[in-house]
């Protein structure tokens, strides 16, 4: 507890310091409290870089799969051009209402669509529509679809594109080769995939902060 404690203060003080209080962020972060929703968004200082990333990027289309109350959304979003288009892919009806919402209140309707299903279903569905390319992809839903998400982000985008899977480290289980978790699993299983992929140049990065500890991989595509 004490180093959570810590983790906390920390991110606080970025928080403070870097990232400031936004109140459409924060309103979209109390709707989903509000409604239920699972405490699992990204932390905004996590959030921000995402939004770095984007701006780094030049994304002007970006598929993010697994949308929740649409925190993560709002802050990828906000890095498009006035032109550019965000597709957000979720399973559960109710979360997909909150976000749709919370995208609205922030005026982002116009670039940010949210699509409900399957996620497996979506993106086979966008490959199936012969979509122009997304120059960033971000994954942060169930971990165990984690390997078919990664294929299918690989159909989706260029070269040059980035690909980021959140929540990678699992608490540090995902160094146990014998884990039977489902979500371990099918994280090593995505970075057997990715060590293997001779289009894509990766690296994952260890995270400690208000979320607890975990991490991200983030994947280039090559060619």
């Amino acid at each position: 507890m004490a180093l959570q404690a810590t983790w906390d203060a920390v991110d606080a003080y970025f928080s403070e310091q870097l990232v400031g209080h936004d109140p459409v962020l924060e309103a979209a972060a109390a709707a989903a409290d509000a409604a239920g929703l699972p405490e699992i968004a990204v932390a905004p200082n996590q959030g921000k870089l995402l939004h770095l990333l984007a701006l780094t990027q030049g994304a002007k289309r970006i598929l993010e799969v697994g949308t929740l109350g649409g925190y993560s959304a709002i802050w990828l979003a906000r890095a498009l051009p006035a032109d550019g288009v965000l597709i957000t892919l979720e399973i559960d009806p109710r979360h997909a209402e909150v976000a749709r919402a919370n995208l609205a209140a922030a005026g982002l309707e116009a670039v940010a669509e949210v699509r409900l299903g399957r996620a497996a279903d979506s993106l086979a569905a966008l490959v199936e529509q012969g979509v122009e390319p997304f120059d960033l992809v971000f994954v942060d839903a169930d971990k165990p679809s984690n390997p078919e998400y990664f294929r299918r982000a690989l159909q989706l985008t260029r070269p040059g594109s980035l690909i980021i899977v959140d929540n990678v480290v699992r608490g540090g289980a995902v160094a146990d080769a014998d884990s039977s978790d489902p979500a371990v699993v099918g994280t090593r299983a995505l970075h057997e995939l990715i060590a293997a992929e001779p289009r894509v140049t990766a690296t994952s990065v260890q995270t400690v902060g208000s979320k607890g500890y975990d991490g991200f991989t983030l994947a280039r595509v090559q060619g």
